[in-house]
C-alpha cells in the first residue's frame, strides 16, 4: 500500500445505499465501531468518511497521534468491547438546522459534545442536497452523520480485523487536509475471516509478478521501454501465442473474419467516434505529422526551420560557433520557436487506445447489404492507454495491451442470437480454463447523466438495455445489474471470474453500441432496398493478453496445463549411454515434429537432480528413460506436482500427449 491513497468513492445515492449487500452492511457498521473505539482512546479524533469498500472498510481520521499497526491491538480490544455490548444501531432523522447545530457543537462522529466543531461532518452536512433527508446512526454514546444502512446491533458484526493505515487527502483533493485512513475488514464469522486471510496468503505466493520473474515470462523495463509496457520473454510469448491460437480457432468456427489495423490514427477518427473528449485522459498525448501537408503556412514554417537548422549545423561543423555559445543558443531558440509554430498547425495523430473506430472504417470501406450481416470482424490489435503511473500493476494494469477484440455488425433481429453466442463463447472459455465461479455485471446508464457521461439518446438506451436484459434472463446466466457504469455509447457486460483460490478478477467485456456506427455513417442495404444503420457488439472474451495471462499465472500458480505450459515436455535419461541417448532423442524428435515444446537432458548428472530442476522450472511432463525402459520400448512418465505415473509404451505416451494438447485438457 502506498503512503498516499487518494481513491475517493463516488457519493452514493440513498437508493444505492439501500442496495448494500449483507456483508457491506456488516463492514459499514464495523467502520462505526472502529470510530467508537478510536474516540475512547483519543477523544480529539475528527472523522470524515467511513464507507465499505472492496474486501473491507476504512475510516478517515484527523488525529495528532500517528496511528501505526502497533496500535491495532488496543483499538481492536475497544472494538470488541463495543460488539460485546451489543448496542443497537438506531437511526434518527433530523432537520438540516439540527444537523448543522450538532456539527457546530462537535457532537457528530463523537461520544459527547466537544469544544470544537465536527469540521468534516459540518462540511458534509452543508453539501447534502436540499431535497435529501438527513439522518444519524447511534450505537451507544457514539453518534454519526450517516444515511446507513447498518446491521441491527453491534453484536451482529461477527469477526473483524484492522489491516493497514495509509494517508489520504480529504475528498481526494491535495488542497484539503491530509488524513489518516485506517483500513480493516469484517465478516459474518471467524471462519469466513480466516478463510479470507488464508486466501490472501496464498495470493501472495501466486503473485503473477513474482512467478512471472521466476519462470522468465515477462519483463517490464522502465528505464529503456517505459512503465506499463511489458516485454514478453520467449516463455511468456508461448502463453500469448497459445491464447491467440485458441481465440482464432474459436472465432473461425463461429464465423469471424480477421482484420488488421494501424497503431495510430488521425484526431478526426476519435472525435467522430466520441472518444474525444470522453476518453481523452486515458489516451496518450497527440503527435503531429508534417509530411504531405497542404497548409502553405505550415509548409513555409517547416521549410524555414529546416533551413535554419541546416545552417546552424554547418556553422558548428566549421567551428564557427565555437566559443560563441550565445549565438548558438539564439539559433537553437529560433529553430525551436519555428517548430513550435509549425506543430500548432500540424495534423494531430493519436496512438490507438481502442480498435473499434478502425473497425468501423473497415466496415465503411465496402458497401454492405442485409445478406452480409452479421459481419464479425476480429483482430488481435495492440492498443495504448495512458494509465496513471500510480495505477500501473504488473500485467494487470498496463499502458501497452493486446486486445482479444472483435466487433459484430448486425440487425436488430439478429442481435439476441449474436449477443447470446458471445456469452456462450465466454462459457466455453470458462470450461477450458476450469473457471467454475463467474458473474456477469450488466452495466446500465444513469438518465441524469445523459449528454455528459452517456450519449443523449434516452429511447435507444432503454431499448438496448431491455434487449440485453432479456438475453441474459432467457439464457439463465448469473448476472447482477449495476447502474451508472455503462460505456458512453451503450450498455455493457463486464465478466467477473474467481480464480482457484477464490480471488475475483474482471477479465472480459461485451458491449452494445447503438451510437457510434451512425456517427461514421455506417449503413447497409435492407431487404426493402433502403439504408439502415447496423447495431455493433464490441466483445473481448479473453480481454487483453496482459491481464488475462496475469490472471492465469495466479489461477494456476504457474502450473499451467499441458497445452498452455511454456515447457511442455522434458526428455531425460538415466546416464549417457549412446544407445539410451539415441532412443531418447528419437522420442524427443517425434514430439518436436508434432510441434510439442520439448527439451532434453541427456547428461550423466544424477537423475534426482534432473527431476528437481524440471520440477523447479515447472516442466509439465517429464519422460524419464533408463535401460529397462529402452529394452521394453517404454518411457517412465512423471507429471509436475503429481509425481511418477508409471512406465508406459512410448507410442501410447506420445499419442496421449498429443491428444491432451489437441483437446486442451485442464
Amino acid at each position: 500500500m502506498s503512503d498516499q491513497d487518494q481513491q475517493q468513492p463516488e457519493r452514493k445515492t440513498l437508493d444505492d445505499r439501500n442496495k448494500m449487500t449483507d456483508l457491506e452492511r456488516i463492514r459499514h457498521s464495523c467502520a462505526h465501531v472502529l470510530a467508537t473505539a478510536i474516540l475512547r482512546i483519543w477523544p480529539d479524533a475528527q472523522f470524515a468518511a467511513g464507507p465499505p469498500v472492496e474486501n473491507g472498510f476504512y475510516y478517515d481520521v484527523e488525529l495528532s497521534h500517528r496511528i501505526a499497526p502497533e496500535d491495532f491491538p488496543k483499538i481492536e480490544e475497544e472494538m470488541k468491547k463495543e460488539t460485546k455490548a451489543n448496542n443497537t444501531f438506531e437511526k434518527v432523522v433530523v432537520s438540516r438546522e439540527q444537523a448543522l447545530k450538532d456539527a457546530q457543537e462537535g457532537r457528530l462522529a463523537a461520544l459527547a459534545p466537544r469544544g470544537t466543531p465536527s469540521k468534516f461532518k459540518l462540511d458534509i452536512v452543508q453539501n447534502i442536497p436540499e431535497n435529501e433527508p438527513i439522518s444519524y446512526y447511534k450505537n451507544g454514546d457514539f453518534i454519526d452523520l450517516c444515511a446507513g444502512p447498518h446491521v441491527m446491533r453491534t453484536g451482529n458484526i461477527g469477526a473483524f480485523k484492522l489491516t493497514h493505515v495509509a494517508s489520504a487527502y480529504y475528498k481526494g483533493d491535495e488542497k484539503n487536509p491530509q488524513l489518516q485512513r485506517i483500513y480493516g475488514t469484517a465478516f459474518k464469522n471467524k471462519t469466513e475471516m480466516e478463510a479470507y486471510f488464508t486466501m490472501l496468503e496464498e495470493a501472495k505466493k501466486r503473485d503473477h509478478r513474482k512467478i512471472g520473474a521466476d519462470m522468465g515470462l515477462f519483463a517490464i523495463d522502465t528505464e529503456y521501454v517505459g512503465p506499463g509496457m511489458p516485454l514478453w520473454l520467449p516463455k511468456g510469448t508461448v502463453l500469448v501465442e497459445e491464447l491467440e491460437k485458441l481465440a482464432k480457432e474459436t472465432e473461425f468456427q463461429a464465423g469471424y473474419v480477421r482484420v488488421r489495423t494501424p497503431h495510430l490514427a488521425r484526431e478526426k477518427m476519435y472525435k467522430t467516434s466520441g472518444h474525444l473528449p470522453y476518453y481523452a485522459e486515458s489516451m496518450f498525448p497527440p503527435m503531429r505529422l508534417l509530411e504531405n501537408s497542404d497548409n502553405e503556412r505550415e509548409a513555409a514554417l517547416f521549410a524555414e526551420a529546416s533551413k535554419l537548422r541546416e545552417e546552424r549545423q554547418r556553422l558548428r561543423d566549421e567551428n564557427q560557433l565555437t566559443g560563441n555559445e550565445e549565438k548558438d543558443k539564439t539559433l537553437g531558440d529560433k529553430v525551436s520557436e519555428l517548430i513550435r509554430q509549425t506543430m500548432e498547425l500540424g495534423d494531430r495523430y493519436y496512438l490507438k487506445a481502442m480498435n473499434c473506430p478502425h473497425h468501423h472504417r473497415i466496415f465503411a470501406a465496402e458497401p454492405h447489404s442485409y445478406r452480409d450481416l452479421p459481419l464479425r470482424l476480429a483482430e488481435y490489435g495492440t492498443c495504448y492507454r495512458y494509465e496513471q503511473s500510480g495505477e500501473l500493476f504488473g500485467l494487470m494494469r498496463v499502458r501497452s495491451l493486446n486486445m482479444n477484440d472483435a466487433h459484430i455488425y448486425c440487425t436488430e433481429d439478429q442481435f439476441a442470437d449474436e449477443f447470446r453466442a458471445v456469452n456462450d463463447m465466454y462459457l466455453k472459455y470458462f470450461k477450458i480454463f476450469g473457471l467454475e465461479k463467474y458473474q456477469m455485471r450488466f452495466s446500465t446508464h444513469d438518465p441524469a447523466k445523459l449528454g455528459q457521461k452517456f450519449v443523449n439518446e434516452p429511447e435507444l438506451w432503454k431499448k438496448t438495455e431491455d434487449m440485453v436484459r432479456q438475453v441474459l434472463v432467457e439464457s439463465g446466466i448469473n448476472f447482477v445489474e449495476v447502474p451508472n457504469e455503462a460505456a458512453f455509447y451503450g450498455p455493457k457486460i463486464d465478466v467477473q471470474v474467481w480464480s482457484a483460490i477464490g480471488r475475483e478478477f474482471t477479465i472480459a467485456t461485451n458491449q452494445v453500441d447503438f451510437a457510434v456506427p451512425a456517427k461514421f455513417g455506417l449503413t447497409y442495404r435492407t431487404r426493402d432496398n433502403t439504408q439502415a444503420t447496423p447495431l455493433c457488439i464490441h466483445r473481448a472474451p479473453l480481454g487483453t493478453h496482459e491481464r488475462f495471462i496475469g490472471f492465469l499465472i495466479e489461477h494456476y500458480a504457474g502450473n499451467f496445463p499441458l497445452w498452455l505450459a511454456p515447457d511442455q515436455v522434458r526428455v531425460m535419461t538415466i546416464g549417457e549411454d549412446e544407445k539410451l541417448v539415441a532412443y531418447a532423442k528419437e522420442i524427443a524428435d517425434e514430439l518436436r515434429r508434432a510441434e510439442v515444446r520439448v527439451s532434453t537432458e541427456f547428461t550423466a548428472d544424477n537423475i534426482k537432480g534432473k527431476i528437481s530442476d524440471a520440477e523447479t522450472t515447472k516442466v509439465h511432463t517429464m519422460l524419464v528413460i533408463g535401460g529397462r525402459d529402452m529394452d521394453a520400448g517404454n518411457v517412465s512418465v512423471r507429471l509436475h506436482g503429481k509425481g511418477p505415473q508409471g512406465a508406459k509404451p512410448k507410442g501410447e505416451v506420445i499419442a496421449d500427449i498429443l491428444q491432451a494438447i489437441k483437446e486442451r485438457r485442464a
